[in-house]
């Protein structure tokens, strides 16, 4: 673990330290900027990103309505409990109740 941590120091050391590293960081900065351009790739950075936006629409969706339920039974003023059968229903506590000999 040493060894990779000491390597990936030089090899940073290099790049940032050096005339030469940096030349090979500019040659690689326009290399990426070059794929990044691409046609072929930018159409598939249009379709994921339209799944990803339809995915989040979806979960979005899901979790809006499960923190709608979430909040009513909150403010409902009692929780539930089942014992087998029986429904036990016991009110929630306030800020009294959470503290209680406090003024």
């Amino acid at each position: 673990m040493k060894r990779v941590v000491f390597l990936a120091g030089v090899g940073a050391g290099y790049l940032f330290g050096t005339p030469s590293g940096r030349r090979q960081l500019a040659k690689f900065k326009v290399w990426a900027t070059d794929v990044w351009q691409d046609p072929r790739v930018q159409e598939y950075v249009q379709e994921y990103e339209g799944k990803a936006t339809e995915f989040a629409k979806q979960q979005g969706a899901a979790l809006w309505e499960k923190a709608v339920d979430t909040a009513s039974g909150a403010m409902s003023g009692s929780t539930t409990k089942y014992d087998a059968d029986e429904i036990v229903v016991e009110p929630l506590l306030d800020a009294d109740d959470a503290n209680p000999g406090r003024p």
